[in-house]
């Protein structure tokens, strides 16, 4: 029986036959596609000649029928920081109701009582849904090493006729059903770059061509009896093989060939969100973050001032290190920072303190109103009438690089540096043993440790530099001649470097190809580059590179992923070491 066949069989016993044209409504088939269905149907002994179903299909539907539902509820959700200490994702709560009760309430309405909630960080938390609701808790006490297959090895045993959910969607309305034919996973009607499937007209799930953003991937699962068998034999092989400890269980529904090996299920875009970010949070609940949240209360102690007085409070960018936020008070609107508790291996709070300090009054950042320099919260003036650099305009690019050397020609000083080599080596240690995904990285740090030497012999100023110069970081703000004044923000990484590693942080950050990397270049020296300044940006290029892909490394082995971002880094690693050796050659050959 094929998808359109089986739905057409859910529909009748989920709203009993009328007509076809209902039908064809309940199926979303058209018409003529019913049709062909229900003749189908008939003549294998699913229907009668008055399209009632048959002891055959009642069997069958009683075979395959949903009895419970697994809710993978054991992370931390890095990327919600700081509300995750306190809150895990599936208790916070959308409109006064809580994500993961909202889903147990979808599953009880369908008559599944048998639900068992997987969890991990803050186990405690999710205690009382055993008394509430009657739910089975089972405790993955490795969730902070491994990654949700090992949630649904552990709950192996219960995947017979089960859903399987993460507890961080929000779900407008019930995706659950009485009746369940065949095994399904949930992909949505939008598009997403992260994802590396899509469903076909056969409503299989094929992997996507090229860069061709795939399914959004819900993330909802349904398993009959016989499916169920063979992915808890594949999820119990691959959670004793050490490489899968940050793997998503959706491995398992891949076959050799990146086809899933259950079928998709499309659910509309607009009814189901998943909660990853503070922007989500805020899209589905505005009211979310207003008086009363822990940013209220960040902010509330920060400024010693009522609650009352403070409103608006936005989610703006997430960074790789910090929530910010925008809010007013007492009339006045500011910049909040949060930094991420877990994710501040390369930061000092104390030395960008310091930093902002050095720099105050001179024209390069914004106004600071307050910075602890023990945890990094800051708050900071609110820039009107702002943008961002646009890292394709020509002209935006000149500024910023003229900035940079505004900065760099200051010659300004603090007592601490940034060593790019050092920092390296600090990511690996913390990897804690788990070895690089990439199979060459071995030799690609060799290469880029190789080009230390050429670096350090070719450093002629050693000043204050910014180290973290996204084109997000760079702010054109409108002035009242009409004018545009610009401003470096984010200063968290700023030490001691040579000014020439701006240039290369700038290019990679902006994920620049060869030819935009030599206009950038060109752009910070408009009188020309030397061959071997050219020589050593290549090298910051490739080391900077490495740095941050091992950033990204240690990011994904704590539950984050940057995606193509990552394997960029990496690229640049490896593609500027070959064009800075081939430089480095010609010049010791001449």
């Amino acid at each position: 029986m094929n998808t359109i066949e089986s739905d057409t069989l859910l529909a009748i016993a989920d709203h009993a036959y009328t007509n076809q044209r209902e039908l064809a409504t309940y199926c979303g088939y058209s018409l003529g596609i019913v049709n062909r269905s229900l003749k189908k149907l008939i003549a294998e002994g699913y229907l009668d000649s008055q399209y009632a179903m048959t002891e055959q299909a009642r069997r069958l539907l009683q075979e395959n029928r949903p009895r419970r539902a697994v809710i993978l509820a054991a992370g931390a959700g890095m990327r919600m920081e700081p509300f995750n200490t306190k809150v895990p994702k599936g208790l916070l709560s959308i409109h006064g109701e809580r994500i993961i009760e909202r889903q147990i309430r979808y599953l009880q309405e369908v008559g599944i009582r048998e639900i068992y909630v997987v969890a991990g960080f803050r186990k405690e938390r999710f205690e009382y849904l055993m008394d509430t609701f009657g739910v089975e808790l089972i405790v993955n006490s490795a969730y902070a090493i491994k990654n949700n297959l090992h949630s649904v090895a552990m709950a192996q045993a219960y995947l017979d006729c089960a859903y399987v959910i993460p507890c961080d969607l929000w779900l407008s309305s019930n995706p659950f059903r009485k009746n369940e034919l065949y095994s399904w996973y949930m992909v949505s009607d939008a598009k997403s770059p992260e994802s590396d499937i899509r469903m076909n007209r056969k409503s299989e799930l094929v992997p996507v061509s090229g860069s061709t953003p795939g399914d959004a991937m819900v993330g909802i699962s349904y398993l009959t009896p016989e499916d169920a068998a063979a992915v808890r034999q594949k999820i119990l092989q691959m959670d004793t093989v050490k490489r899968y400890d940050g793997a998503f269980w959706e491995e398992a529904l891949y076959d050799s060939d990146r086809r899933m090996v259950v079928r998709a299920r499309r659910f509309p875009a607009s009814q189901v969100a998943e909660i990853n970010t503070c922007q989500q949070l805020m899209e589905l609940d505005c009211e979310y973050f207003q008086q009363g949240s822990p940013v209220s209360e960040i902010i509330t102690a920060v400024l010693h001032t009522d609650p009352s007085q403070i409103s608006q409070i936005i989610p703006l960018k997430i960074g790789m290190t910090n929530h910010t936020f925008s809010f007013c008070c007492n009339g006045k609107k500011y910049i909040l920072r949060i930094p991420f508790e877990k994710r501040h291996e390369l930061i000092s709070r104390r030395n960008e303190a310091e930093v902002y300090e050095t720099i105050r009054g001179k024209g390069f950042c914004e106004e600071i109103y307050y910075l602890n320099p023990g945890d990094g919260k800051k708050i900071s003036a609110y820039l009107d009438d702002s943008r961002v650099c646009d890292q394709q305009n020509p002209e935006d690019v000149r500024r910023c690089m003229d900035k940079l050397k505004q900065l760099h020609g200051s010659h300004l000083k603090v007592d601490f540096s940034f060593d790019i080599f050092e920092r390296i080596r600090l990511l690996e240690s913390l990897w804690e043993g788990i070895p690089s995904d990439y199979a060459d990285y071995e030799k690609t740090r060799e290469n880029v440790f190789s080009l230390r030497d050429f670096i350090s012999r070719h450093i002629d100023q050693w000043t204050l530099c910014h180290i973290d110069p996204v084109p997000d970081n760079f702010l054109f703000c409108r002035n009242a001649a009409g004018g545009e004044d610009l401003y470096l923000i984010d200063w968290e990484y700023a030490a001691m470097q040579d000014p020439h590693v701006d240039i290369a942080m700038f290019g990679i950050y902006a994920q620049y190809d060869r030819e935009h990397m030599e206009q950038l270049i060109d752009a910070y020296f408009p009188e020309g580059c030397p061959s071997v300044t050219r020589a050593k940006i290549y090298c910051y290029i490739a080391s900077c590179g490495l740095l941050w892909s091992n950033w990204c490394e240690r990011a994904g082995n704590m539950g984050v992923e940057f995606g193509a971002y990552a394997l960029k880094q990496y690229r640049y690693a490896k593609d500027y070491y070959r064009l800075a050796a081939e430089m480095i050659e010609k010049f010791r050959l001449e």
